[in-house]
Order: structure tokens, then C-alpha cells, then sequence
């Protein structure tokens, strides 16, 4: 082999050998483009499956904010009496605690039946005058409502724990039928918060009232 054969031998095989690099990177690359694509593609997928379980939502769920809503706007109200007119710390504790909690709740209760595209109730608990006991889950009637608001003192107290009771437990019930028939993930999830809050609540007025004598 002469010196010019020499020189053209090993110029080839220096070339082979990049262009081998040279595919093995370019291999390299497209793997982990892949694999990049891949990634994000299951990160979308899952979160476009993620956005369609929560907006999910059936009857028993539409039934349950179209209730809960004007619900709860009352017991604000209620509990906005308080601030004023109830005597023991601890009913004003308590009442605070609920406005705190269901204030928030209205909100998205709101935003949830707009997103269904389903009518909201904008009526509030002091407009429901043709109401009985115990209609739409122990809502209070115009007259109980009237009465809360001219009571003061260790009458309010009672007076407000008695029927913020009967609230409730309207409120769990309503939860309750949401549990067992509801479809949204985050209904469902509210209904839970619902029935154990104010189920303990029930608890903590029951005690007050037997401490005030009934």
C-alpha cells in the first residue's frame, strides 16, 4: 500500500466513523423528542380528562346547588343577625363560622350552575314568605325570619340556635341525597364537607341549647 492509498484509507474511515456519531445523536435527539412529546401529550391527555370528570354533572347535581343555594344564602343571613343582636360569645363564634364557611360556597354554587348553563336562585331567604317548616330543607319562613330579627339577647340566642338546628338538618339532608345520587366529583366533594360540618355543628348547638334550658 503506498502513502496516497494510506491517506484515502484512513479519510474513509475517519468519515464512517462520524457519520456513525453523527446517527447515534441524531438517534439520541429524535428519542428523547419523542419521549418529550410523549410526556406532554399524556400531561394533556390527563388533564383534559381531569376537566371532563369535573364537568360532569347530572340532574341530582343540578337539583342539589339550585337547592343549597338560596339555602345557605339564608342561614347567612341568619348568622349576619348575630353579629348584633346575640348575646353569648359563643353563639357569635359559631354564626361567624358559618358565614366564614358558606359565604364562599354561594360563589361557587353560583359559578357551577352557570357553567351547567342551568338557572340560579336569586332569591334570599327573607323573600321566601310562602314557605312552611321544612320546605326545601328546613328553610325559615318570612315570619321566622321577621321574628329572629326583632329578637335580642338570651332570646335571640335560643331562638337562632333553634332554628339554625332545623337548618342544618335540612342542609345534611340535602347533602346526603347528593352523595348518593350526584355525578360531580366536586359536588360530591362539597356535599361530604356540608354533612360533616354541620352535622358537628348540630352537635355544638344541641349542647348550647341544653346549657340556655332548651
Amino acid at each position: 500500500m503506498n502513502r496516497t492509498t494510506a491517506r484515502v484509507t484512513g479519510l474513509t474511515g475517519a468519515l464512517l466513523a462520524g457519520a456513525l456519531v453523527l446517527a447515534g445523536c441524531s438517534s439520541d435527539s429524535a428519542h428523547e423528542g419523542m419521549s418529550g412529546m410523549s410526556d406532554s401529550a399524556s400531561a394533556s391527555s390527563s388533564a383534559g380528562a381531569s376537566a371532563d370528570a369535573s364537568a360532569e354533572f347530572s340532574d341530582a347535581d343540578v337539583a342539589f346547588a339550585q337547592g343549597m343555594l338560596p339555602h345557605h344564602q339564608q342561614a347567612v343571613e341568619m348568622a349576619q343577625l348575630a353579629g348584633e343582636r346575640a348575646a353569648d360569645p359563643r353563639v357569635q363564634d359559631l354564626a361567624a363560622r358559618i358565614e366564614d364557611a358558606q359565604g364562599p360556597e354561594i360563589e361557587t354554587l353560583t359559578g357551577w350552575l352557570e357553567d351547567w348553563g342551568v338557572e340560579t336562585s336569586s332569591s334570599s331567604g327573607m323573600d321566601h314568605g310562602s314557605m312552611e317548616h321544612g320546605d326545601m330543607g328546613g328553610m325559615m319562613s318570612s315570619e321566622d325570619m321577621e321574628s329572629l330579627a326583632n329578637a335580642s339577647g338570651a332570646e335571640f340566642d335560643r331562638m337562632f340556635l333553634q332554628m339554625m338546628v332545623e337548618h342544618h338538618r335540612g342542609a345534611t339532608a340535602m347533602a346526603e341525597a347528593e352523595l348518593a345520587d350526584g355525578r360531580n366529583r366536586d359536588a360530591l366533594a362539597m356535599a361530604e364537607d356540608i354533612r360533616d360540618t354541620q352535622t358537628a355543628e348540630i352537635a355544638e348547638m344541641e349542647q348550647l341549647l341544653a346549657e340556655f334550658g332548651g
